[in-house]
């Protein structure tokens, strides 16, 4: 593994943006009665449905390697657990639905998840391989656990909440807002992944060392 320590200008402004958020109070950023909060939470679903759209296209799954292929999907599977779980299973979206259906949703997709990994000798191959090939992107990967902790800590009235949280009426608003740039950052960081899987791909005939198994 491989760690790229040169952060890009797009985590620059993403690093930049959040640390303006906590004084989206200070400010009086208009909450509108709730729909500044749903205007983000729809555009972050968009945003996963997005990365879900473009990790499938781009990467073509079903014209690579078997090993290439299932990692690939699982990829993409795992843009549509985020986007579950971002919209409560579609619950938030469908809400007079009874209760089980979001439920077996739920089930189903991390069942998926899990047991591809578990089942599944070629995709963790897979993995491994990319792990150990693939450059990280080390300030990109740093801007997104920390604002999904930030999130975390305002969502659940952490410790050092308050030093984000300046207004308890905006501690949704603060939430989401920092669920975004969480989001913009994997994004980036799956784009990167794909580019580079792509070079290494197409410099080796469709083959990345240790998955040369042949599409069945």
């Amino acid at each position: 593994m491989n760690i790229n320590i040169k952060p890009t200008p797009a985590t620059i402004l993403l690093a930049f943006i959040s640390c303006l958020i906590p004084f989206s109070a200070d400010i009086g950023l208009p909450l509108l009665h709730g729909h500044t909060v749903t205007m983000i939470e729809n555009s972050q679903a968009i945003l996963l449905l997005l990365g879900a759209v473009l990790t499938f296209s781009y990467m073509k799954p079903f014209q690579l390697t078997e090993g290439s292929r299932k990692f690939w999907l699982w990829s993409v599977l795992w843009w549509v657990v985020l986007l579950g779980r971002s919209t409560s299973w579609g619950r938030d979206y469908f809400p007079e639905l009874p209760k089980a259906v979001f439920r077996s949703i739920s089930v189903i997709l991390i069942a998926s998840l899990v047991l591809s990994y578990l089942l599944s000798s070629q995709l963790r191959k897979a993995i491994a391989v990319r792990f150990k090939t693939w450059s990280i992107p080390l300030w990109t990967c740093m801007l997104v656990v920390t604002t999904f902790l930030l999130a975390d800590t305002v969502e659940h009235h952490r410790l050092l909440s308050p030093i984000f949280l300046h207004d308890l009426n905006y501690q949704d608003l603060i939430e989401e807002l920092f669920e975004t740039p969480f989001i913009l950052g994997l994004l980036l960081i799956s784009l990167d992944f794909m580019k580079q899987d792509m070079q290494c791909e197409n410099s080796q005939n469709g083959l990345l060392p240790g998955l040369n198994t042949t599409v069945s």
